[in-house]
């Protein structure tokens, strides 16, 4: 069992910025990677930003520059740092985390979701 919770998300206005955070909890071995993803209305889900144990990192065309995504591996933690946002930031967004419940076994796990609105 692993349980993700995600904090952090709210109304912010144009060019504003924003701080999510999600922790990781439960039966975790060893986390092999740590993400964000979003989803708007009527658009598909899409990687946001991801970052592995050796530390590389992924971000979205539409974010890189932005945004920026870190860890605190002590604490089972990832963050994503949000500026300069825009109206089209706005979605869910959801953590995830694949990790290793134990040395030969590993899965996805996600958050429910926190709702990041940029308007003014």
């Amino acid at each position: 069992q692993v349980h993700l919770v995600e904090s952090g998300g709210g109304l912010v206005q144009p060019g504003g910025s924003l701080r999510l955070s999600c922790a990781a909890s439960g039966s975790i071995f060893r986390i092999i990677s740590m993400g964000w993803f979003r989803q708007a209305p009527g658009k598909l889900r899409e990687l946001v930003a991801s970052k592995n144990s050796g530390g590389g990192t992924d971000y979205a065309d539409s974010v890189r520059g932005r945004f920026t995504i870190s860890r605190d591996n002590a604490k089972n933690t990832v963050y994503l740092e949000m500026n300069s946002l825009k109206p089209e930031d706005t979605a869910v967004y959801f953590c995830n985390a694949r990790v290793y419940t134990d040395y030969q076994v590993w899965g996805d796990y996600w958050g429910q979701g926190t709702q990041v609105t940029v308007s003014s």
